[in-house]
């Protein structure tokens, strides 16, 4: 089977074979495929070879790193330029990653020159969160801008179906028994008088209509997104952010945003704003649930119509039992209580598996949730339904604990 080159000629399959295992295995004595590399191929190879080559990442005598993109900005620069070239997005945002990672390139971010030739993420947002504060005031206004535009994507991405799918919800969830014709919900009202059946007719006879209310535009509901701002919750804090906002754009849902470490943040008065509230963020450091809970809490007026989603690993670092009361204190008051492992599109997160299986056991089962999930999940806690558990990532129980 031929194949053709870059260069306008054929190869064997064995060849192409031989081309790509150089591609994958780098160059000097490693590779032993004998295949020499040109033109773009080579140009490849060194881009890989800057960042996964001999010495790439690793520990070197001394304590020093060992890396082809050396220290200087310029040499990143054009390092990142290439990737770009030769490699689709998806992969360039995981090299920028390693490279962050192998090569300790964060204070490389700390330069606006740097930022601007980065292809900005979800990831690239909360690595430039975790710097806010050693980051110098040349570049906080490049480092802005990178979020901001980050936030504008995912909003443009997540607001429309969030505000439909709630709205939805809402509505559904204002009852009314003497409902209009186009307000019934035929489904719970021929469930409701069932027991009206007419067999002759083979009809039911509905004695009592069910209907939706439509919502009015006085807060209908209270939402308070209780985020763990520790250093693994990166992404979830970028994702609750942004849905933070687009929630607090509803007239009929009234928002509170509250961030935690081992101290107790309320940002709900920087809500109209998702750039203002991440770098209002401080992601590291220690983790205390239940003093967060304990502030949550004493902010809930109306239980009943109340909606608390935590978001955070579980790693607790305050009183475990003191956390499990407040949440049982909650969920009693009539309070719908949901916990989220991750708010992300990572998949399934390191957590603590024993604080999990506890919190289902008082009817809070906490699991991962993509952002495409979060509409959904959020809908049924209005309307106090069972929430779309993903199976994957669900905990029903100490048992369930062990499917991850």
């Amino acid at each position: 089977m031929n194949g053709t080159t870059r260069g306008g000629g054929t190869t064997s399959a064995a060849d192409e074979r031989l081309r790509r295992w150089r591609l994958v295995l780098g160059g000097e004595e490693a590779d032993g495929t004998g295949c020499e590399l040109t033109g773009q191929d080579a140009a490849m190879d060194g881009a890989l070879a800057a960042l996964y080559g001999s010495g790439g990442g690793r520990q070197q005598p001394g304590g020093s790193r060992s890396a082809g993109l050396g220290a200087s900005a310029p040499s990143v620069a054009r390092w990142l330029g290439d990737i770009r070239t030769y490699f689709p997005s998806s992969v360039v945002q995981v090299m920028q990653r390693d490279a962050i990672d192998r090569l300790g390139l964060s204070t490389m971010l700390l330069e606006p020159e740097m930022l601007e030739a980065v292809d900005a993420d979800v990831h690239l947002v909360g690595t430039l969160l975790s710097l806010n504060k050693a980051m110098p005031e040349t570049t906080k206004e490049t480092a802005r801008a990178v979020v901001r535009k980050v936030v504008e994507d995912l909003e443009k991405k997540l607001a429309t179906r969030t505000r439909a799918t709630l709205t939805g919800a809402l509505d559904r969830s204002a009852r009314i028994q003497r409902p209009r014709h186009r307000d019934i919900d035929w489904h719970r009202t021929i469930a409701a008088n069932l027991k009206h059946y007419l067999p002759e007719y083979r009809t039911v006879v509905p004695e009592r209509l069910i209907g939706y209310g439509r919502a009015a535009q006085s807060v209908k509901k209270e939402v308070i997104l209780c985020i763990d701002q520790s250093g693994s919750m990166a992404a979830s804090v970028v994702y609750a952010s942004v849905f933070g906002a687009v929630l607090a754009s509803m007239r009929s849902i009234q928002t509170r945003l509250v961030v935690f470490d081992t101290a107790v943040v309320d940002l709900t008065d920087q809500l109209d704003d998702p750039v203002d509230v991440l770098f209002g963020t401080q992601l590291g450091g220690g983790t205390d649930i239940n003093r967060a809970l304990a502030y949550c809490q004493s902010q809930i007026t109306r239980p009943a119509e109340t909606v608390v989603v935590l978001i955070s690993d579980l790693y607790e670092g305050g009183i475990r039992n003191e956390m499990l009361k407040r949440v049982a204190a909650m969920k009693a008051s009539g309070v719908q209580f949901v916990t989220l492992l991750a708010l992300s599109d990572e998949g399934a997160p390191a957590y603590d598996r024993e604080h999990a299986a506890a919190l289902a056991g008082l009817g809070a089962p906490a699991f991962a949730c993509t952002p495409d999930l979060f509409p959904d999940v959020m809908a049924a806690a209005i309307e106090k339904r069972p929430l779309p558990i993903p199976d994957a990532t669900s905990e029903k129980g100490a048992a369930a604990a062990n499917r991850i």
